[in-house]
């Protein structure tokens, strides 16, 4: 029967499964699960067996299930989603540099990866999974961004096959989060030690969400999904050298210059992308081109011509002192 996503989504009846569970997303994620959802079932998937027994001692709850495996395997995920009706894909590759440096590895975890959870959430008939992608995805410039570009695309299409069998996939593409592993604000926390902060380009802006609010974005993109959207946030952004003097003010500034695959301005929505975008609250929702699924169109407002989401066009931009509360200053 084809996947029918008609009501709300009821978070006690639901077994919910996080790969890359216990990575910075998935810390925030299983606490906001365990506290304000309460599903029937939730199993962090993950590599790190250490991670995952440090997680376990920080939340005890009978619901909690842990599998050590990883996104490549195919076996292992059909395994690990018996009985799962919701599925949030977090595991990635995300280090620029790593990804440049290791592009076989990047597209293994990243690309073939997201294909294994697809193949796996058809067979064991999860009835709704979310992607986690990045801006780094539209109009990519590094091997990073290439990947979940591919990625989102795999989800978009995956409702081909999905569909018909019950299950719908969409996507949620975020800007940069505050705080987490490999952002630029712990680096200049530690930095402003020293004195002496490095930047890469003084013109650079990028978007900004924070950890909580990317969770629960990614929640509210499960319980509103009709499948194969891109869902995108309305969220601020920040001018780097406005970033530096927030979290570390007064500090000397050494100029390194932009780094390979570095955007100076990063971009959640591009023009083409926006004749396929809906307006609604807090959101765009970018739908599918020419879904051969059953897609419901969203009704709203659509962009103006030629729209581009971008940092550095954005309307809304983050103060000094809702940085330094996000980041926790």
């Amino acid at each position: 029967m084809p996947v029918t996503l008609e009501g709300p989504l009821s978070w006690p009846d639901a077994g919910v499964l996080v790969t890359g569970g216990t990575g910075s997303f998935g810390h925030r994620f299983v606490e906001s699960m365990l506290t304000r959802y309460r599903p029937r079932r939730l199993v962090v998937f993950s590599r790190d067996e250490l991670k995952q027994s440090e997680m376990a001692a920080r939340f005890s709850d009978p619901s909690l299930r842990f599998f050590v495996g990883d996104v490549r395997d195919r076996e292992r995920l059909a395994r690990a989603m018996h009985g799962v009706d919701v599925v949030f894909h977090a595991a990635a590759m995300k280090q620029i540099p790593a990804c440049e440096y290791n592009p076989f590895e990047a597209i293994q975890t990243n690309v073939l990866g997201a294909k294994n959870v697809i193949d796996a959430a058809i067979d064991a008939g999860v009835k709704r999974v979310i992607g986690l992608s990045t801006d780094k995805a539209c109009q990519p410039l590094n091997l990073y961004g290439a990947t979940k570009l591919c990625a989102e695309k795999l989800f978009v299409q995956g409702n081909v096959y999905g569909h018909p069998r019950g299950t719908a996939f969409s996507v949620v593409r975020y800007g940069n989060v505050v705080g987490s592993r490999g952002s630029v604000v712990p680096i200049f926390a530690a930095q402003r030690a020293s004195g002496r902060v490095t930047v890469t380009d003084r013109a650079m802006t990028r978007f900004w969400i924070a950890l909580a609010d990317g969770v629960e974005f990614a929640i509210r993109g499960a319980e509103l999904m009709r499948g194969g959207e891109i869902f995108v946030p309305k969220i601020p952004s920040m001018r780097i050298m406005d970033l530096v003097e927030t979290i570390a003010p007064g500090c000397v500034i050494e100029d390194i210059g932009i780094r390979p695959g570095e955007k100076l301005h990063e971009i959640l929505m591009s023009e083409d992308e926006s004749r396929q975008a809906v307006e609604q609250d807090g959101m765009f929702v970018i739908e599918p081109v020419e879904p051969s699924w059953a897609f419901r169109r969203w009704e709203g407002k659509r962009p103006a011509r030629g729209f581009r989401y971008s940092s550095d066009t954005n309307d809304v931009w983050l103060s000094p002192a809702a940085m330094r509360e996000m980041a926790g200053e």
